[in-house]
């Protein structure tokens, strides 16, 4: 047995209400996809960021974190820092992590909210991408 465990993947799939996820611990890759506007949000995320607490960093490799939400509600919104939140704490312990902020080009609200996570979580690279919707 080795001393880091290896954490297993969690991949979702998206629903009408919840994003696809796909968190792969080993590669430092992590990915929201779609729409987040479940019923309990606390309880489509307390997972997940229990997985974020458990998880053990490679500090020499990037982390990566891409999150193309195209529409998300109030309490999804306070989950959603707390991923933030789990991401900046690995940054300031040293991690390198980006994070990928993609938004419809012509949603002002959205853009604004990746600007805000730039001044919220300063330990994190944060990079903004506009998208033309369909």
């Amino acid at each position: 047995m080795t001393e880091k465990s290896i954490m297993q993947t969690i991949q979702l799939t998206a629903t009408d209400c919840t994003p696809a996820v796909e968190f792969d611990f080993a590669a430092q890759r992590f990915s929201l996809r779609g729409e987040s506007w479940p019923e309990n949000a606390a309880a489509f995320y307390r997972p997940l960021q229990s997985a974020l607490e458990a998880w053990q960093p490679q500090p020499d490799f990037p982390a990566e974190v891409n999150i193309a939400l195209s529409y998300f509600n109030s309490s999804s919104t306070k989950m959603l820092f707390g991923l933030f939140d789990q991401f900046n704490q690995r940054a300031q312990g040293g991690c390198n992590i980006v994070l990928n902020w993609y938004f419809d080009a012509e949603d002002d609200v959205s853009e604004e909210f990746g600007e805000e996570l730039s001044l919220d979580f300063t330990a994190l690279d944060v990079q903004l991408h506009a998208e033309n919707g369909q």
